[in-house]
């Protein structure tokens, strides 16, 4: 006798299995895409002068010391100024900042149009988002076709307590709506 309840059995009996280096690209891409993460824009001063990049993969390392991380495709034109920055900010989005993440895809405007405010450390800020995490570089490792860059955390500012993340799952942006319960 099952105790699963029946929608879990139903969706285990679609399920698939595959070894990623074996299957299209594709498929791990949509299995990764099961996982809901925030919207972040990191950004830093590059040789060229402001620059930012829509990331999903950010996370928290360390409290004590306080730090992040993210990661940026080797292969992404803004790789080497990211890599190379003293200090960056990680932004994370509100649900109503979808235009503000479009801007720091590839082709996008940037900060074309934006309001110029730097942090102490010289790093162009995104004002209005959810939160914001200004770091100093701590660490940069190559993990193949990405890096992992780790930032100390120095500030972090917080919006007020009504305000909800841009989320990101199975390729779609959505939002969060917290259970009134």
């Amino acid at each position: 006798m099952s105790r699963l309840p029946p929608a879990t059995r139903d969706r285990l009996a679609d399920e698939i299995t595959f070894h990623p280096a074996n299957a299209e690209a594709r498929l791990l891409r949509e299995a990764l895409g099961r996982f809901a993460t925030g919207v972040t824009v990191v950004t830093t001063t590059g040789p060229e002068g402001p620059l930012g990049m829509t990331v999903n993969s950010f996370s928290s390392v360390s409290l004590e010391p306080p730090l992040v991380l993210w990661c940026p495709a080797r292969a992404s034109a803004r790789h080497a100024a990211f890599a190379g920055a003293a200090a960056w900010s990680v932004h994370v989005l509100g649900a109503e900042q979808l235009e503000t993440c479009l801007r720091f895809t590839r082709g996008g405007r940037q900060f074309e149009g934006l309001e110029s405010v730097l942090t102490p450390e010289g790093v162009p800020v995104i004002p209005g988002v959810a939160a914001r995490f200004d770091c100093m570089a701590h660490a940069a490792h190559e993990a193949g076709d990405h890096s992992v860059l780790i930032g100390r955390v120095l500030r972090v500012t917080v919006a007020g307590p009504g305000d909800h993340p841009l989320v990101f799952a199975a390729g779609r942006f959505g939002q969060f709506e917290p259970d009134a319960g």
